[in-house]
């Protein structure tokens, strides 16, 4: 990965937290405040109490992001540290999304295809998270194949 590359991913990464904080912050002030534009009913309140967690999860996610960024600059994705990373970015956005979208069913009576286009956002985003699950497999066996010729570099070293 180049230099380039790596402050540009990082550039775009440090945007969008601090976008998320923001909207974050101005999120928890409305539900703090009071001074929220609508009648402040359940469903409404419940989904900006839902939106603020998965900003936190998403920051979470864009955090263990930026470390692995930092592993692959310095040669040290391949290892067991990086796991707790890539574990990080599994947390559950997907089931964040059922939940908003089970909050957001009922008020969606009329027009249930509101909810099932929901619901195959969530589907998506759970696609998303099992091939990041795959990935992570795969950063496993890397790990492992680099150890094992590690382990295979100092039985012939010791041979030599």
């Amino acid at each position: 990965m180049g230099k380039l590359t790596v402050r540009a991913l990082r550039a775009v990464l440090g945007v969008v937290l601090a976008g998320t904080v923001f909207v974050q912050a101005l999120m928890v002030w409305t539900l703090v405040s009071g001074n929220d534009p609508e009648d402040g009913s359940l469903p409404l309140t419940a989904l900006r109490v839902i939106t603020t967690l998965g900003m936190v999860s998403a920051q979470v996610a864009l955090i263990c992001v930026w470390r692995l960024v930092t592993m692959v600059r310095r040669g040290t994705v391949f290892s067991h540290a990086a796991f707790r990373y890539v574990d990080g970015v599994i947390v559950g956005a997907a089931l964040l999304w059922f939940v908003v979208t089970a909050v957001n069913a009922p008020g969606q009576r009329d027009d249930p295809g509101v909810t099932v286009i929901m619901a195959g956002v969530g589907v998506a985003i759970l696609g998303v998270a099992l091939i990041v699950l795959v990935l992570r497999m795969l950063l496993a066996q890397a790990v492992a194949r680099d150890v094992e010729a590690s382990r295979m570099r100092a039985e012939l070293n010791e041979v030599i």
